[in-house]
């Protein structure tokens, strides 16, 4: 018989079972898990700051300005850091790299980066779980516009 995870208590240990998907994501690390630039710090800075005198110089020769609309300093800062994110984004994703190479060119042969992430995975499901566990009883009122409704449902009558 499947056991039904739905009806499990809430007190069944779940250290074992982080380990076995934590088990599971390190097996899949060499096809799954890709390193990618991140951009920090000045860097974000400076490309939205550059956003934001594009923006704010393509809406002055539309005539917009903070002049004839004075809040438009949100738009102006919100739009650029979408496209700083976009930016950012697709230059992180053309460059990624493969745990192997990672090893390979940091001279890790001994795996300690993939022990690190095993830990680092398992610490933060654990977490994820405890999170998740104790907004467990706020749940079913929270779910009650989930609820199938009382009664025949509309069309169904006979």
């Amino acid at each position: 018989m499947p056991i039904d995870k739905d009806n499990r208590g809430p007190h069944e240990p779940m250290s074992s079972q982080a380990d076995g998907v934590t088990d599971d994501l390190v097996r899949l690390m060499p096809r799954d898990l890709v390193f990618v630039m991140r951009f920090m710090g000045e860097s974000q800075y400076r490309l939205q700051s550059h956003f934001q005198d594009f923006i704010r110089a393509e809406l002055a020769a539309g005539g917009v300005t903070t002049e004839t609309h004075p809040m438009i300093h949100l738009f102006i800062e919100n739009h650029a850091i979408l496209l700083r994110d976009f930016v950012f984004s697709g230059v992180s994703l053309s460059r990624q790299f493969r745990v192997d190479e990672i090893e390979r060119l940091t001279g890790d042969t001994t795996s300690m980066i993939r022990v690190d992430i095993w830990d680092q995975l398992k610490s933060h499901i654990e977490t994820a779980e405890k999170q998740f566990q104790s907004q467990a009883g706020t749940l079913p009122k929270l779910l009650s516009a989930f609820e199938k409704p009382p009664g025949p449902m509309a069309g169904n009558e006979k």
